[in-house]
């Protein structure tokens, strides 16, 4: 199988890497539209700031790549997050495959929000074997909102998607690469996703 993964200059791609690598993956890292149109699966992956990363995106033309793929396509964390419509993030326009606003927690917690949490609700093939209230890591300020498209949810300061899913596009707020166990499974879930 061909994976790769979006080469945006959003970090976490090492510690991605590694956790492929311990499923036997050996992913490509490119930004080569090429590429990302003829591999078996994608990963969006972030760490970073929304307006720089769509900026970045958008110079070397990858949001148009991005919404027209048609393989299955995982983003984590900020990668969830610029899949949405907009984010408060800078005030910054993303790719809008997810009709959904992305928005700053409310300071009543302690932000960002960091650290073990659980899901719940969860609903879709990337959660297979993946029991209720299993934990996952977290490392976030902002957050989608709840949709149609929610397929796990996770409460900090409020209930937010943790997970979101529209057609061959997954989304996951934690990093599943960080999240021992029940992130490795969520990976092989990704993974055997046709």
């Amino acid at each position: 199988m061909e994976l790769a993964i979006i080469k945006y200059n959003a970090g976490n791609v090492q510690s991605l890497t590694f956790a492929l690598n311990r499923l036997g993956i050996e992913p490509i890292l490119t930004d080569d539209p090429a590429i990302l149109t003829k591999v078996d699966k994608v990963i969006f992956p972030g760490v970073g700031e929304a307006s720089t990363a769509m900026n970045y995106l958008k110079e070397k033309k990858l949001d148009k790549v991005i919404t027209g793929i048609k393989q299955p396509f995982l983003g984590v964390c900020l990668g969830l997050q610029l899949m949405c419509k907009h984010s408060e993030e800078n005030n910054t326009d993303c790719l809008g495959i997810f009709d959904l606003a992305v928005k700053r927690f409310v300071a009543t917690e302690k932000v960002p929000h960091m650290g073990w949490n659980t899901i719940q609700n969860l609903k879709s093939q990337l959660f297979d074997q993946v029991v209720e209230n299993a934990y996952l890591y977290f490392v976030h300020s902002f957050y989608a909102e709840k949709s149609e498209q929610t397929i796990a949810t996770c409460g900090y300061a409020n209930d937010f998607s943790a997970a979101l899913q529209k057609d061959n596009f997954y989304a996951i707020q934690a990093h599943p690469e960080k999240s021992s166990k029940t992130g490795q499974q969520i990976l092989e879930n990704f993974l055997s996703i046709k």
